[in-house]
């Protein structure tokens, strides 16, 4: 990469989520070294720590087609001001997750900087889902579709313009498990997904390399990496997890393919949950796939 300055934003959220524990995924990734192995990278690393988020317990879950939205979104608004003031300074974001929700603020943060840019979304689920589709009510189900722009104006902030990305530049990778809604979204809008099915057919390479050529031309391009894209068997840390994902060499090598193609402006990693976790394997594989995607590699 040329930019050699990282900046780790930590998003403790769980309120999107259905199930308590990612909002500890921040430390756990922490914990397991990844400013050590970044800056043997190479890379000057600077922490800025978590953004203030509230306790589920203690607060009003409010409208159930959005559950803790105002919430969700105070917290995401920190991190886009944070994001921002990142990619203004040069320095490459990375933002940690809590549950996918967060990323309204990462991209929200870098639309406010760039204007609306491209996602390679790697996740078993759409997360297209808007409160009018959602069977659940969480709202890390339905980031992308915000970022879109599909979303009602409740969704709408002063810290971030809507929409954040164009469908033209979206491309989700190892989906696996979508909603009726997402599924209706994705053929009207022409938005481009590849199935695990896609993944077994034609190879983690050739996909990737069609997803970075979608995005290549955007304002600006980010990797979400949720790590329920892995396999439960390699990644069984996740609150949400669907069997059939990606092996632990094919998210390597998905990694590694962004890395080599100088794209990445930025990225998150969420949905790690250290209560499901087997002794922070999770967390130890997020680390190891950043590193991948900033470009470690074996020899």
């Amino acid at each position: 990469m040329h930019k050699r300055k990282l900046a780790v934003i930590g998003g403790a959220l769980d309120l999107g989520a259905g199930r308590r524990g990612v909002d500890m995924g921040p430390s756990a990734i922490r914990y397991a070294g990844l400013d050590d192995r970044l800056s043997r990278l190479g890379f000057e690393c600077a922490d800025w720590g978590n953004v203030e988020t509230v306790v589920p317990e203690a607060t009003a879950s409010g409208n159930p087609r959005a559950r803790f939205l105002t919430e969700i979104k105070d917290a995401c608004e920190r991190v886009a001001r944070r994001v921002a003031a990142v990619a203004k300074d040069g320095s490459v974001p990375i933002v940690l997750g809590g549950d996918h929700s967060i990323a309204l603020g990462t991209l929200g943060g870098l639309a406010a900087t760039h204007g609306a840019g491209g996602v390679l979304w790697f996740d078993a689920h759409g997360d297209l889902n808007t409160p009018e589709t959602t069977p659940s009510g969480n709202v890390h189900g339905m980031p992308l579709a915000v970022a879109l722009g599909l979303a009602d104006d409740a969704f709408g902030s002063d810290a971030w313009p809507l929409p954040a990305v164009k469908p033209e530049h979206v491309f989700l990778i190892g989906v696996r498990s979508l909603d009726d809604g997402e599924r209706e979204l994705v053929r009207r809008l022409g938005v481009s997904v590849s199935t695990m099915t896609d993944l077994d057919r034609h190879g983690v390479e050739p996909v990737v390399r069609e997803a970075l050529e979608r995005v290549a031309d955007a304002a600006f391009v980010h990797v979400s990496l949720d790590m329920d894209v892995v396999d439960p068997d390699v990644a069984p840390g996740v609150g949400t997890p669907v069997r059939g994902g990606l092996s632990y060499r094919e998210a390597h090598l998905a990694m590694e393919l962004v890395a080599e193609s100088g794209l990445l402006g930025s990225m998150d990693v969420v949905e790690v949950n250290p209560i499901l976790d087997r002794e922070n394997a999770t967390a130890q594989l997020a680390v190891e796939l950043v590193a991948s995607a900033l470009g470690e590699r074996i020899l």
